[in-house]
């Protein structure tokens, strides 16, 4: 990983006059060896002697800090790289040595107090401007929070690495990406980073239910690009990228006992939607709607999904359609609405409802002279049509119909283009 990274709109002191690097290059050892013993009597934490490996990190890195800022004065265009090293090393070290966040960010400000206290009395002795000065200031101040970053980075890479600490990231991160609505995509992907976790165009997302030997919880082992949380009510994964068969068999290898639901592939940003929907897919498959299979896609069923997905909208408009039906009796209105869908579906041909119902043509027309009577000019009007059908079909996919239904396939949800309306066709 860069240890520059987001640091690119940081400007270098290239304003100041070159002059001023040789005016503070003398001050540089003395002033590294003040500001190491600031840290050390100002923070608690830093009161240690610096002897070995740790003494050294620390010293280092404030060399290569002060030494970076005056050589930038002299060639703005020198390189960063080594001393982000060092600072990103730094940082790590820093978590591994059990020190905070504000620890580590105390530090950086005794440094810039101290180096701008020597900075004051060298300008003030050799009769610096205070134009200059205040440049001088802001390039210092600047540089200072720009290592800082990169110590920040480095100490919360080594977080996420430690035992225990990378699955609550990739948890997190998890989560981030589930968000509704979406998280900026520079959160996912920064958090991403830290975790390792390449961060793909498309994913699809997978409800897990489980199986009759209770929760999956984390002892199942999937891909390590696999986002998973199975310790929730509800287990979910993200699979980088299409499902392809070796992946799916090997998550019902991780599952035995479960069923797995597997959303859309889609876009990162819509990772939530293709979850939303394999559990509403599961749901379905809970009551019935549709067959309860070890896997289920939820492409297969998007109609079904539709008609599903509002019910209290499907019962308004059923209220408003069908209103004319309310002062028969319920085996009445159950008669009439399979001939209304029958001919829905058949597009009109009377032997085509019979054989559908099983009964006589002449009962068809019977009943054909009663639903006119019943919604006249209604059944004339192409979207009226539509509207009665997808309600019909709403009832099917709900389970709803009677018994007479049940032979026709709840997957075709939505009309077929129909030919002219004629009620009373042969």
């Amino acid at each position: 990983m860069s240890v520059e990274r987001g640091l690119e709109q940081v400007p270098p002191p290239a304003a100041l006059p070159r002059k001023l690097a040789d005016i503070l290059r003398p001050e540089l050892s003395s002033l590294a060896a003040e500001i190491v013993e600031e840290i050390r009597s100002s923070i608690p934490a830093y009161a240690r002697p610096l002897d070995g490996p740790y003494g050294k990190s620390i010293r280092a890195g404030v060399e290569y800090a002060i030494t970076l800022f005056v050589a930038q004065i002299a060639d703005p265009s020198v390189s960063k790289e080594p001393s982000h090293e060092v600072h990103h090393r730094l940082g790590q070290n820093e978590m591994r040595e059990g020190r905070s966040l504000d620890t580590l960010q105390s530090a950086y400000r005794v440094g810039a107090r101290v180096s701008w206290r020597r900075m004051m009395r060298v300008g003030r002795r050799s009769g610096l401007s205070s134009a200059v000065m205040s440049q001088l200031a802001d390039a210092m101040l600047g540089f200072m929070d720009e290592l800082a970053s990169v110590a920040l980075d480095g100490y919360l890479e080594a977080k996420a690495c430690t035992a225990g600490a990378l699955d609550s990231w990739r948890r997190k991160l998890l989560q981030l990406i589930l968000e509704v609505p979406a998280a900026p995509s520079k959160a996912i992907s920064e958090l991403a980073q830290l975790t390792g976790w390449p961060v793909p165009d498309e994913v699809t997302a997978v409800a897990v239910q489980p199986g009759e030997l209770g929760h999956p919880r984390r002892r199942a082992v999937v891909d390590s690009d696999i986002l998973a949380e199975l310790d929730g009510v509800e287990p979910r994964l993200v699979v980088p990228g299409k499902m392809s068969g070796a992946r799916l068999a090997a998550l019902q290898a991780a599952f035995p006992e479960c069923r797995l639901s597997v959303g859309p592939l889609v876009g990162l940003e819509s990772a939530a939607d293709s979850l939303r929907w394999a559990r509403s897919t599961l749901a379905m498959a809970e009551r019935g709607v549709i067959p309860a299979r070890r896997v289920i896609w939820s492409d297969q069923h998007l109609s079904t999904l539709l008609l599903s997905s509002d019910t209290n909208l499907v019962e308004r408009l059923r209220s408003r359609l069908f209103g004319p039906l309310d002062g028969m009796t319920e085996k009445q209105r159950e008669r009439m609405l399979e001939t209304l869908r029958a001919w829905l579906e058949t597009q009109g041909s009377v032997l085509d409802i019979a054989e559908r119902l099983k009964v006589h043509p002449q009962t068809v027309r019977y009943r054909m002279r009663q639903l006119q009577a019943t919604f006249g000019e209604q059944l004339q009007d192409a979207g009226t049509r539509f509207d009665m059908e997808l309600v019909l079909r709403a009832d099917a996919v709900r389970g709803l119909t009677t018994q007479t239904w049940s032979p026709y396939p709840i997957s075709e949800l939505l009309p077929a283009p129909r030919k002219s309306a004629q009620w009373l066709a042969n």
